[in-house]
């Protein structure tokens, strides 16, 4: 099956870099480009890519607002948003508006493959360090209802702290000695409990009120 990609960069150069990189593999294609925000909205409606690489910053649009009005489709693509800085305030928020993951433009070709890759399958791409100063910086927040941890099994707490330190299904099945089925199903309780669109939102919310500290 392959995988098909929306470019949105308002830089005519860097979706040409992108479009060489993922047109060069065989399980990967270019859907569109797109030079503006409103340009990637209508082109992921029209389309219908499973990926959206979206720049943060754009003419007419920015990434941000893009990212909310594509994900507010009927059956949305993943969206990877890419930004110079990975402390960008744009990222944040697109992160909690439900976007799968972020890129640096200085990213290898690896990464950007692994990235696209790994979000089409239906993971995220979680970076913890970079989400817990951009929450740290965002500032504290009371969650979905201030004794939201008490709504999650002593299992499930155990779970979203692993992930939210980064720790792949497997991992954490190996940490808690159960399997990966088993912490599947952990994660898809604990994220049904939070409201949470995915393991980034939950991870965001766990930094956000301190469930979750450095160390």
């Amino acid at each position: 099956m392959t995988v098909t990609v929306l470019l949105a960069d308002d830089e005519r150069l860097i979706r040409a870099g992108l479009a060489a990189i993922i047109g060069a593999e065989p399980d990967l294609a270019v859907a569109g480009e797109a030079g503006d925000g409103v340009e990637v909205v209508e082109a992921a409606a029209r389309l219908r890519p499973d990926v959206v690489l979206m720049d943060v910053r754009m003419p007419r649009l920015d990434g941000l607002t893009a990212t909310r009005r594509v994900l507010a489709a009927p059956d949305p693509p993943k969206v990877i948003v890419v930004t110079t800085f990975e402390n960008d305030e744009y990222v944040y928020d697109a992160l909690k508006a439900g976007a799968s993951g972020f890129l640096l433009k200085r990213a290898r070709p690896e990464e950007i493959l692994h990235a696209v890759r790994m979000v089409a399958g239906g993971d995220t791409l979680l970076f913890p360090a970079a989400i817990r100063a951009l929450a740290a910086a965002h500032g504290p927040d009371a969650g979905p209802g201030a004794d939201w941890h008490a709504r999650l099994t002593e299992r499930e707490a155990d779970v979203l702290r692993l992930v939210a330190r980064g720790r792949s299904n497997a991992e954490i099945a190996a940490d808690l000695f159960v399997s990966p089925q088993t912490v599947k199903t952990h994660v898809g309780n604990l994220l049904a409990k939070l409201g949470a669109r995915d393991r980034t939102q939950a991870v965001i919310l766990a930094y956000e009120t301190g469930f979750v500290t450095p160390g």
